[in-house]
């Protein structure tokens, strides 16, 4: 995929330039929106130029490794007054400190809460019949992905965040890109994080393109969706952080495949670390909101000092060198 990566300061029209160039798009596009502010965005895929544009810029910073054939550098520096900025140095200097300090305590609230429901994940799989989800789910797959030739492939996306507004879950997206839905019902994750792993390579070994959503308290090591596009077909996971309700879905509440018994053993362990880690969510939610409120003030000195003329005129650039408008089209972009 060709990369090209914007490098520019907060509030330079980075955002803007990509939902501009993702409204010109004749094709699919895939929106990659901000957690720090879902109204942002951070990338945008075109999905049928086997290209990407993204924010290349801190929290998240790319580095070419391949200049020029893998990697195009967009830089919007140039737009940006230092002229301007200067005076204002010491006040800039101070609000990019205290935002990344409020960022990090806000990881780190994350991080706990995240161990805290990890703990409560490992509890449940002391309950559960690994054995009967497993041929659970040779027999739903057999039903539902016909095999084919070769092996399948895979796009990972994240449906899911901890935002300034709290959990924020893209629900829609599933609706835009299936009709079938069998949502798996499991609070604490054991169960279903098992299922969708064998429904991963399931779908993989059938010959399936598959897009793979992680959970976004623990990315490496557990899928909460499976979306099969050429199916039509979307597996989910439902709990409390990102409730789901889709028409016509098959749901299955994953205690049928636990020992009731034995969990109701660590029913105070699991009450404890629920609540602890949704108060720690919630502190973290009210960090990010603070370090937004610094990004803010950042962005107001700089959209001060940027020539926007210029960065439209770089936007178009990149309109043509995506192939989303004629070399020959007049110069103009959409709202």
């Amino acid at each position: 995929m060709q990369l090209y990566l914007i490098k520019s300061g907060p509030g330079c029209g980075k955002s803007t330039m990509m939902k501009q160039l993702a409204q010109l798009s004749q094709g699919p596009v895939q929106r990659i929106h901000c957690s720090s502010d879902p109204n942002s965005l951070d990338g945008v895929v075109f999905c049928d130029k086997q290209a990407a544009i993204l924010d290349a810029t801190a929290p998240h910073t790319m580095e070419p490794l391949a200049p020029g054939a893998d990697e195009i550098v967009v830089s919007l520096y140039h737009t940006i007054s230092v002229e301007a900025l200067h005076p204002h140095r010491e006040e800039i200097r101070a609000l990019f400190a205290r935002n990344a300090s409020l960022r990090s305590r806000a990881a780190r609230y994350i991080a706990s809460a995240g161990s805290l429901l990890l703990d409560s994940r490992r509890a449940e799989a002391c309950s559960t019949d690994f054995e009967k989800a497993r041929k659970y789910v040779k027999r739903l797959c057999a039903r539902l992905m016909p095999r084919k030739n070769g092996t399948g492939s895979e796009q990972i996306r994240l449906l899911s965040a901890i935002t300034p507004q709290g959990p924020v879950f893209y629900g829609g997206t599933i609706r835009a890109m299936a009709d079938r839905y069998v949502i798996f019902r499991d609070e604490y994750g054991a169960a279903s994080r098992f299922l969708m792993e064998q429904i991963h390579g399931e779908a993989l070994a059938r010959g399936y393109q598959i897009i793979t959503c992680p959970c976004a308290l623990h990315p490496e090591d557990k899928i909460d969706h499976i979306l099969i596009p050429e199916l039509r077909l979307a597996f989910v996971t439902d709990n409390s952080w990102h409730p789901v309700s889709l028409p016509g879905q098959q749901a299955v509440r994953c205690t049928r495949f636990l020992d009731r018994t034995n969990l109701s053993g660590f029913r105070a362990r699991l009450r404890f670390n629920s609540r602890a880690a949704q108060e720690l969510i919630q502190q973290a939610s009210a960090l990010m909101a603070s370090a937004k409120s610094c990004h803010d003030e950042l962005e107001s000195y700089y959209r001060a000092a940027v020539d926007f003329t210029a960065v439209e005129q770089v936007t178009r650039d990149c309109a043509r060198m995506l192939g989303l408008v004629s070399p020959h089209a007049p110069e103009q972009l959409g709202d």
